[in-house]
């Protein structure tokens, strides 16, 4: 049960570790917004305020825009080192206070300090890290011809709108504006409104090392300060993460201008588990993929494929390590699942476990709100498991964004591959077995843009990241990220002397 200490112990956090107010950050400064009006941030586990933000609109844009235009011509043309130092130095900075950072994560979210620390931070970290290692290998390429010399270019594009989710702000972030600034472009950052206070602190601690407008930091509801920036008539790309309604809304917005996007949208993940899996792996990697961040995890396989032969091992297993899962306060280091990040999250996962049932699924697990002494007034949701699944069911189509899976029993190779693609998302995968051949013909056939083999989850450095489909296009992660924020400009340069001759005055005829 939680205590009365550890419930001012959450108050006291919140007070060391965040401000009462955050203004925008804008050409190096923090200022408050242009309206006065702002947004209160709420901690999910109580309900408690942890802070204020601005609530931006037009006119914050408008400077955030003018002041990273003004910082793209000296940070363009800046040594490729220089930019290499200084996400070097953002992960170095990230790592020395790797705890502060999480434990601000979790605060504002609601994951598990597991989670934030385990995998949040470090994750974040390597990507920083792995994009300072890129600046002096962003070049271009020369060809040689008879008469001429070819040369090709690789240039920044200008000022990026990057829009970033609210389930994993810190590494998002780090997604979008690492290659962003590797590639010598500045940057306009949104993040979402209700999960933004570590990724704020992150850019306070490193202030110092950005020249001034490189980094911008709009906050603010979608429609009154995502939209005026996607519109932006000097904003030249916009990478966005999160949901395909709204992903729809801003591919609008950025045909305005007629520029170019990335989008990684959302998933609905099959995790297939062959009859010669190691089960006990497979079980965990279907806890986890259920559990981790409070399932808000686009690429999570929520939908699991078991081979009918091992199916009743498979759920009395899953059953057991169900069972054992600590649910409550996500600041205690035991907690392994704690409240979904927003009253609208939440609402929207109870929805979905009132229809399973309506669909004709059977709860295996869970199937309700999680009612958390000492935190009634937590988001918290119990883990849940659906059997009997039909594979056009809604819960088993559409993305719940919690800890909820649904779990349906196959036979047939083809019929499985054919199942799993059945959806319009194609973000991550998984399959379990011991037969190399199979992983190899399940992996080639999965429409999907990443797939594990016998361990979900198993991301590495570089890893391109996206999805087929529905789930979006373009890729992060990788280097071939930076080539969504440069463009190719060709020159071609003469080699032979004097005119080619075509428009010398033809012979007189005799």
């Amino acid at each position: 049960m939680t205590t009365e200490s550890e419930a001012l112990t959450r108050t006291d956090l919140a007070q060391r570790y965040f401000r009462a107010e955050y203004g925008h950050f804008i050409g190096g400064q923090w200022v408050e917004g242009d309206s006065g009006r702002t947004i209160p941030v709420t901690n999910p586990t109580d309900g408690t305020l942890l802070a204020t933000i601005q609530a931006g609109d037009a006119a914050d844009v408008n400077r955030a825009v003018a002041a990273a235009k003004a910082a793209f011509p000296s940070w363009s043309r800046s040594h490729p080192m220089q930019r290499q130092a200084v996400l070097a130095e953002m992960a170095r900075r990230l790592k020395a206070r790797s705890d502060d950072f999480a434990m601000m994560e979790t605060l504002d979210n609601g994951k598990p300090i597991r989670d934030s620390a385990g995998f949040d931070m470090p994750g974040t970290a390597a990507v920083y890290d792995f994009y300072s290692t890129t600046p002096l290998h962003l070049r271009g390429e020369t060809m040689d011809f008879p008469d001429a010399v070819s040369l090709v270019h690789r240039e920044a594009l200008g000022v990026c709108a990057a829009i970033v989710p609210w389930n994993i702000p810190m590494y998002c972030t780090a997604l979008k504006l690492a290659p962003a600034l590797a590639a010598g472009n500045t940057v306009v950052l949104k993040p979402a409104e209700s999960t933004c206070l570590a990724v704020l602190e992150f850019f306070a601690e490193c202030a110092d090392i950005l020249p001034s407008g490189v980094v911008n930091i709009v906050t603010g509801y979608g429609p009154e300060a995502g939209e005026p920036l996607v519109t932006h008539p000097d904003v030249r790309k916009v990478s966005f993460t999160g949901s395909k309604p709204t992903a729809r809304k801003i591919m609008g917005y950025a045909a305005v201008n007629i520029i170019p996007q990335t989008m990684e949208l959302g998933g609905k993940s099959a995790n297939i588990i062959c009859a010669d899996a190691d089960i006990d792996a497979a079980v965990e990697g279907v806890v986890m993929s259920t559990v981790f961040n409070k399932g808000e995890v686009c690429i999570a396989g929520t939908r699991t494929f078991v081979h009918q032969s091992v199916m009743e091992e498979f759920e009395e297993k899953l059953k057991t390590v169900l069972s054992k899962v600590s649910q409550g306060d996500p600041t205690l280091p035991d907690t392994q699942l704690g409240p979904q990040a927003s009253q609208v999250q939440f609402d929207k996962v109870k929805s979905y476990l009132e229809l399973g049932p309506r669909e004709g699924a059977k709860v295996l697990v869970g199937g309700a709100p999680a009612r958390i002494p000492g935190l009634e007034k937590g988001l918290f949701i119990e883990p849940t498991i659906f059997t009997e699944v039909e594979n056009d069911m809604r819960i088993a189509q559409e993305e719940i964004f919690g800890p909820v899976t649904c779990v349906q029993a196959w036979t047939d190779e083809e019929e499985v591959l054919r199942l799993a693609n059945e959806t319009p998302y194609g973000l991550g995968g998984g399959v379990w077995t011991r037969d190399l051949g199979r992983a190899h013909r399940f992996a080639r056939e999965m429409q999907t843009g990443s797939v594990w083999v016998n361990r979900y989850y198993n991301f590495v450095p570089g890893q391109p990241l996206g999805g087929y489909k529905e789930s979006g296009f373009g890729r992060e992660n990788s280097f071939e990220t930076l080539l969504h924020y440069s463009q190719a400009k060709a020159v071609i340069i003469n080699l032979a002397e004097g005119t080619l001759g075509i428009y010398d005055t033809p012979p007189a005829a005799s």
